[in-house]
């Protein structure tokens, strides 16, 4: 996919991007992101990008919509207060205001990262503590792809992985929530050529 063809077909009206990825980020990748985020923010006008207010690629991702324009940067978060000092979002929606009793698919989807399975059931039944915020930020990731009742699914995914592992962590299982839902996505291997001016036809 180019840039051109993903504005085309994703600079509309009602459009979420996801726009996040690993927290550790490779030193030499670091501008690379924050490049993205204003490329994509000064190229569209209408795509709400939306984060998980995560450390490194969220960061960096977020500070390059937001030195373009914060209104359309929009932060699915685990508990009130996350990160609060770093949330750049013009909008942020908490799981602390989500009603899991009306939201079946989102925790059956959250379970497809077995590792929390029991965790989930914890956090959704009131539990809350050290190890069962855990599952509160594997929900958060499903959220930011499926959307409640009051917020809107994605329409798309941009993520930076590890090439090696791309299917670890968090960002592994959004990935993989996003192709169980047929949400398109791509990672660095397509948008590293977008900031850097590789705009080919051919591009997979």
């Amino acid at each position: 996919m180019t840039l051109q063809e993903f504005i085309e077909n994703f600079d509309t009206e009602n459009s979420i991007v996801l726009l996040e990825g690993k927290r550790k980020v490779l030193n030499e990748d670091s501008e690379k992101l924050i490049a993205l985020g204003k490329l994509l923010a000064s190229r569209t006008s209408k795509i709400i990008f939306r984060s998980g207010n995560a450390e490194g690629s969220d960061d960096l991702f977020s500070q390059g919509v937001c030195s373009i324009d914060q209104k359309r940067l929009q932060v699915i978060t685990p508990y009130n207060g996350h990160r609060n000092k770093q949330n750049l979002a013009y909008e942020t929606f908490s799981l602390d205001n989500i009603n899991f009793a009306a939201e079946d698919e989102l925790i059956y989807q959250s379970k497809a990262n077995k590792k929390t399975v029991k965790l989930i059931d914890d956090f959704v039944s009131g539990i809350k503590n050290r190890n069962t915020i855990k599952a509160a930020y594997i929900i958060r990731d499903t959220v930011k792809v499926l959307g409640t009742e009051t917020i809107k699914p994605a329409s798309f995914g941009i993520f930076y992985t590890d090439l090696n592992d791309p299917d670890s962590g968090g960002t592994g299982h959004t990935m993989n929530v996003c192709r169980l839902n047929n949400i398109p996505l791509i990672d660095q291997k397509v948008w590293f050529d977008w900031i850097e001016g590789k705009f080919t036809q051919n591009q997979p």
